[in-house]
């Protein structure tokens, strides 16, 4: 029998409910294991503490690559934090040590070791106040691969939603929609609906960055200017089934969304919005353009939640569950 491809699933900040829904892959895997062997980093001390806090059944084990696979046993690389921790209550101390996962995961993906990384929720504020420059998964693991251009989508309630621009003042993003910016973006997407989803041509749905889709230039001339003609171009010399500049807020009506396999937006909230709606808490992260498979929950670190029991570990079932999927896809391709 050929081995299972090895996921690697990072706990995120220790303070959030990183560690709890991590956790929570003992019930899932007890209910339907998963087609791949999972291994969480995080700190083995905390992920016990937690566990008995949550009265979580099952056996925490350190990392053996040999030792066969358990539907009760989660499997943990250890990555020690800096200070102890308390739910709920960030602390700068423990912020590289979430960079120290990521970095592990990432090594693993790149060597061979692990087929793919799901990343649980971080807390780029309290990173930042420990004085490390953060402002993203996405943006973190593109400059670690030296990947010029990585496309962040989001995925869930029957939608797949990629960005132009993602982490930017709502002022800077019309400067940051250039020709190169959407033209690289479209390219990407292309190429990895099919990499990663089977769709070897797919519809996508454009939207405009101005109301109205500009309104023939009335309401801004970024469509004018530029979006359409880097859609001509496109559908032209590469043959792209690019359908927009689209109205942003009719897109995302049944009928339009019928006409295509995944969206583009131009900034964050112009498409995360109708997304979360649609899948909030089931929804998850994917980056495309990496040389590695990344997917992510669609939530954030809910300090609130923290320890209560109460943290919902769908988005990270899913998030696993595709990964294994693109793992296997790719795996196939080879």
């Amino acid at each position: 029998m050929p081995s299972l491809p090895v996921i690697a699933v990072t706990m995120g900040e220790s303070a959030g409910v990183g560690p709890d829904v991590c956790l929570r892959l003992l019930e899932r895997m007890r209910q339907a294991p998963f087609t791949a062997r999972l291994v969480v980093l995080g700190d083995r001390s905390l992920l016990a503490e937690r566990a008995a806090a949550l009265r979580l059944d099952g056996q925490l084990r350190d990392w053996d690559p040999s030792l066969p696979a358990q539907p009760d046993v989660l499997d943990v690389l250890h990555l020690p934090l800096a200070a102890r921790v308390q739910a709920g209550r960030l602390d700068p101390a423990n912020a590289p040590q979430v960079l120290a996962l990521l970095d592990r995961a990432l090594a693993g993906c790149r060597s061979g070791e692990f087929a793919a990384m799901v990343t649980a929720p971080v807390h780029k504020g309290v990173i930042n106040d420990a004085g490390i420059s953060f402002t993203g998964h996405t943006e973190y693991l593109a400059q670690r691969t030296q990947t010029p251009r990585v496309v962040m989508m989001l995925a869930g309630g029957g939608l797949k939603v990629a960005l132009v621009t993602t982490h930017l003042p709502l002022k800077e993003v019309p400067a940051a929609v250039t020709p190169a910016a959407l033209e690289e973006t479209l390219r990407i997407l292309h190429a990895e609906m099919g990499r990663k989803y089977g769709i070897a041509r797919p519809r996508i749905l454009v939207a405009g960055l101005n109301p109205h889709a500009g309104e023939a230039g009335y309401l801004g001339r970024e469509e004018i200017d530029v979006i359409i003609p880097v859609l001509e171009r496109l559908r032209a010399e590469e043959g792209m089934n690019l359908l927009g500049p689209l109205p942003a807020d009719t897109m995302f009506s049944p009928p339009v969304l019928a006409r295509g396999d995944c969206v583009l937006a131009m900034y964050h909230d112009q498409g995360l919005t109708a997304l979360k709606y649609a899948s909030f808490g089931h929804g998850i992260n994917v980056t495309l353009g990496l040389p590695i498979i990344r997917t992510s929950v669609d939530h954030g670190t809910a300090l609130e939640l923290a320890g209560s029991g109460q943290a919902d570990p769908g988005s990270l079932f899913v998030a696993v569950e595709q990964a294994i999927a693109m793992a296997e896809r790719a795996g196939h391709e080879d």
